[in-house]
């Protein structure tokens, strides 16, 4: 996807006509029943058959979970307990977890483009080696690693911890891209070693200061699922990632009003079957 079309996205996020506004996908509070199928593309789409991940688990705690974003595909599913079982095992410390989907998927009133179809999930780049008290899970306090505005990391919150979780996460076989701050990706590059195979999952996006967006393949069995174009070839480290920390152009002409696209026809069905 290019990066007009990404910063499409980012707009739409924070679309403040949007955020005043209950969609009709959160009006839904269970999951759909049926075979899971992840359907349409990460930011325009819905699950079928979507699972609540565990909430009690000795490898990873749920943040905000009054809020009910904590489903997904099952393959998201098991990529989260795989990830805490590795992060537990080389003692990086307790994985937060934070927005996946809503139980059947679909669109948010704000704060996410994405985590439509199942298939994302948000993991703090915070790795606690005491477990966060309810209090503390019910009202989390994000840790910048990068202060607004700036191009390197903040070093008295970088750890070689989190570069491990990232590293981890990357090396998964289900992950296509990873989500993180144009200054975490420059930290990644410098300090990765000849080991970079892993780099090219790793893209800077805009904020995500606090936290890795961690994204899956379609899953086999989902028919209606759309992949998006793999990542370019190569670490990323170079001129890619140099034009983030340059002046964006001016623009040319006015901004267009934002509009959302249409919903794949299998969603709209699904809409339809639940809201009459």
């Amino acid at each position: 996807m290019s990066k007009r079309a990404w910063l499409w996205l980012a707009a739409l996020c924070a679309l403040p006509a949007l955020a005043q506004t209950q969609t009709p996908w959160q009006r839904i509070a269970q999951p759909v029943a049926g075979a899971p199928q992840a359907i349409g593309s990460y930011a325009n789409g819905c699950i079928i058959g979507a699972q609540a991940l565990p909430l009690a688990s000795e490898n990873y705690q749920v943040m905000r979970s009054d809020q009910r974003r904590y489903f997904g595909h099952p393959t998201l599913l098991a990529f989260v307990a795989r990830l805490g079982a590795e992060a537990r095992t080389q003692r990086l410390g307790t994985l937060l977890i934070g927005d996946m989907a809503m139980p059947a998927g679909g669109r948010f009133n704000g704060g996410h483009a994405s985590h439509q179809s199942g298939l994302d999930v948000d993991i703090w780049l915070q790795l606690p080696q005491v477990r966060w008290t309810p209090q503390q899970l019910r009202q989390p306090v994000p840790q910048d690693l990068v202060a607004v505005g700036a191009d390197r990391v903040i070093p008295s919150r970088w750890t070689p911890q989190v570069g491990e979780l990232i590293r981890l996460a990357a090396q998964d076989p289900q992950v296509v891209r990873i989500f993180v701050n144009p200054a975490i990706k420059r930290q990644l590059c410098e300090t990765a070693g000849g080991d970079r195979a892993w780099l090219h999952k790793v893209r800077p996006w805009f904020a995500h200061r606090a936290h890795m967006h961690v994204r899956l393949r379609c899953p086999p069995g989902s028919v209606d699922c759309e992949a998006q174009t793999p990542p370019p070839a190569g670490d990323g480290c170079g001129a890619e990632l140099a034009s983030w920390f340059q002046p964006p152009p001016p623009r040319s002409t006015p901004a267009k009003p934002l509009t959302p696209p249409p919903l794949p026809p299998a969603c709209q069905a699904l809409l339809a079957q639940l809201h009459g």
